[in-house]
């Protein structure tokens, strides 16, 4: 009886030692599980206090002479993806100071996904007698000038502007100064009403 009391002894030991041992990884894992949840609420509530907007993306609306066109350039030529639009009626368009009484169909592209994604607005005012901008250089006229869009891979952008029948202005793709960045590129291309678009990254 004693022998067998003896072996059972380490069974039972073991057995004992690996319930302590889930118990204290069980309250282990609570805790950090308390800290991750505490930790995002501090982070989340010192955002929210440290700035007094709700987002820190920027939406850019654009006037288009041909809205497909338009469209066609930024999906096709630069990847941005068509997700629904949104009409605004003219007497709220006035109110508002947007037009003069003119009704609004938005077409809206995002470039990546998320809340936090950039949202491009294109629309074409019918009956509106818009003036073209003089976009033969940056300076040629004031205003918001170019648009800036970040790729992972230069030759994969340069590929897709390829397919969609779209070249590159002036030298083409030119690598920025050491002092700017070393190993990027930059490549300037204009939308059918000929506004600069920027397109940055290195080449694979």
């Amino acid at each position: 009886m004693g022998v067998l009391c003896s072996q059972r002894k380490p069974v039972i030991e073991k057995r004992a030692k690996r319930i302590r041992m889930y118990k204290h990884l069980k309250l282990s894992l609570a805790i950090l599980a308390v800290a991750l949840i505490a930790g995002t609420f501090t982070s989340t509530r010192l955002i929210a206090e440290e700035s007094e907007f709700s987002s820190a993306t920027i939406d850019l609306g654009c006037v288009v002479s041909d809205i497909e066109k338009s469209v066609t350039f930024y999906t096709k030529a630069i990847g941005f993806k068509e997700v629904p639009g949104f009409s605004v009626p003219g007497d709220y368009a006035s109110k508002v100071g947007l037009t003069d009484g003119k009704h609004l169909d938005i077409k809206v592209l995002k470039l990546g996904e998320g809340a936090g994604a950039t949202s491009l607005k294109l629309m074409q005012v019918k009956g509106a007698r818009s003036k073209k901008t003089d976009n033969s250089f940056i300076h040629s006229q004031l205003g918001f000038s170019y648009l800036t869009i970040h790729v992972k891979d230069t030759t994969n952008a340069l590929e897709r502007l390829d397919k969609a029948g779209v070249k590159p202005i002036a030298r083409g793709s030119q690598e920025l100064p050491p002092s700017l960045g070393s190993g990027v590129f930059l490549t300037i291309v204009r939308d059918p009403d000929g506004n600069f678009v920027e397109l940055v990254g290195p080449k694979s």
